[in-house]
């Protein structure tokens, strides 16, 4: 008898199921946990008032992103909360046997940017990390779950994770992207069509001839905007492509026993056949790069196209736009491009390593940034800092007017010292574009890619890169 084909989530679920719980959710091994010192120091302390060990420390790993500054790393901190907060990661580390990769260990950067590079993220696993853009993993074709507090203490005590099983979408991206386009527009234009709600009580597969052709940073892309669009997880079926990533990686198996684990980890691709609760096409060759306009990313527009208007908006989501213009002061009906900006910010756990840093080089290289327009250039991790400067990519930056930092989340989020101060408008790289989401409760974030935010820098202005490159 044939068996039924079926696609990745089914078999990495299938492969990690431990058992049915009496809520009728599932008890799901945790391959591998990640934690960072924003969303542990309460699961470690709930541990020791609980009595109880971290059951499988080997299969945890640690590092410092959200707090770290970014313009100078000498401990003490500057910042005594921050310098508390990482102390007590350093001693949790200690206490339960857990691999901390702190700056002194040439790998410190952010969580879900040193996972990969050092081979800890494989196909056909299953990774959880207090933190919402853990679904960055699932470009490896490995199901990855962003958990709460609670769960972060749940994967520790057990190695397991109480979850309910997701529905399945496919969203096929036909055809070839042009020029100046990436995996970041790619994202926003699946969630313009689909919401920001449209994936709740979904897992994402990307697939497609566009999606083939990305490379693995690309799809990590990809995969970490999926929580915006309300999918629980996104991946990416694994193949070669995979394979020679991880090749060579510190914490990959070696020799025969990596052509042994690539043979199974492209097993765990999706069948052809394979039957999904839904299935989105869109057309690579009709995406641009996009921009957002207003307050969460599914607002978000083509370079080329001018802001939508209250009135042309139907039902529900009037509200929204009408709250997005009242905050962002932009004018319904107006272009995009043109629009000015003060700040431009490269990096995250989205679009902070090395090839997001030579395409907005590539930009960079041609020009100065505009006087009154603060840019910073933040590395993912050490390692990709290390990268960049070997490549001269900093000097690049530097020489065109860009401030290079030391790797963390930076003016991603505010909970470091790099924010927007007051009405300032951001070019950003990174993924949220929430109200006060980069520091100022008053300030503004136009999410795009690393090329278009240094094209923004240099122009003082949201324009096309396509234009410049």
């Amino acid at each position: 008898m044939t068996e039924k084909a079926t696609h990745l989530f089914e078999k990495v679920w299938q492969a990690h199921r431990v058992g049915k719980l009496p809520g009728g959710q599932t008890q799901l091994l945790i391959g591998t946990h990640l934690v960072h010192e924003v969303t542990s120091p309460q699961a470690f302390a709930m541990l020791r008032e609980l009595g109880l060990g971290v059951r499988f420390p080997g299969r945890t790993f640690a590092t410092a992103d959200h707090i770290m500054p970014t313009d100078s790393q000498v401990r003490p901190l500057n910042d005594p909360l921050a310098e508390t907060m990482l102390s007590e990661l350093e001693r949790n580390c200690a206490e339960f046997g857990i691999r901390f990769f702190g700056t002194d260990s040439g790998h410190q950067g952010i969580v879900h940017v040193i996972g990969p590079e050092l081979g800890l993220t494989v196909p056909g696993s299953t990774i959880a990390c207090g933190d919402s853009h853990t679904s960055t993993h699932g470009a490896f074709g490995t199901i990855a779950l962003g958990i709460g507090t609670s769960q972060v203490r749940d994967v520790l005590a057990t190695q397991t994770l109480a979850m309910a099983k997701l529905q399945v979408r496919r969203i096929e991206v036909r055809g070839k992207l042009g020029p100046g386009v990436y995996a970041k527009d790619v994202i926003l234009a699946i969630i313009r069509k689909l919401g920001v709600n449209g994936g709740v009580g979904f897992a994402y597969e990307y697939a497609g001839e566009a999606i083939e052709a990305m490379d693995m940073e690309q799809r990590m892309t990809l995969c970490n905007m999926s929580i915006e669009g309300g999918a629980r997880c996104g991946y990416v079926n694994p193949d070669a492509t995979t394979v020679e990533y991880l090749r060579g990686r510190e914490f990959a198996p070696e020799g025969e026993a990596f052509e042994r684990a690539a043979a199974e980890w492209l097993a765990m691709a999706s069948d052809p056949g394979a039957e999904y609760d839904d299935v989105v096409q869109l057309e690579a060759s009709e995406i641009e790069p996009s921009i957002t306009w207003g307050i969460n990313p599914g607002q978000n527009i083509g370079v080329g196209e001018r802001l939508p208007t209250p009135a042309t908006v139907e039902g529900e989501e009037r509200a929204g736009v009408e709250e997005a213009f009242e905050y962002m002061d932009l004018d319904p009906g107006a272009p995009i491009a043109g629009t000015p900006v003060d700040v431009a910010f490269i990096g995250s756990c989205t679009n902070g390593r090395i090839s997001d840093l030579r395409e907005a080089a590539r930009v960079a290289q041609t020009g100065k940034v505009q006087p009154g327009v603060r840019a910073l250039v933040v590395p993912g991790s050490q390692d990709v800092a290390r990268q960049a400067i070997a490549e001269g990519l900093d000097d690049v930056f530097r020489g065109a007017g860009f401030e290079w930092r030391e790797p963390g989340c930076s003016m991603c989020l505010a909970m470091n010292p790099d924010k927007l101060i007051g009405r300032e408008i951001c070019a950003s790289s990174s993924n949220r574009n929430f109200k006060g989401r980069q520091g100022s409760p008053a300030g503004r974030t136009l999410l795009m890619s690393p090329a278009m935010v240094a094209a923004a820098a240099l122009a003082g202005r949201v324009v096309d890169v396509r234009e410049v490159l």
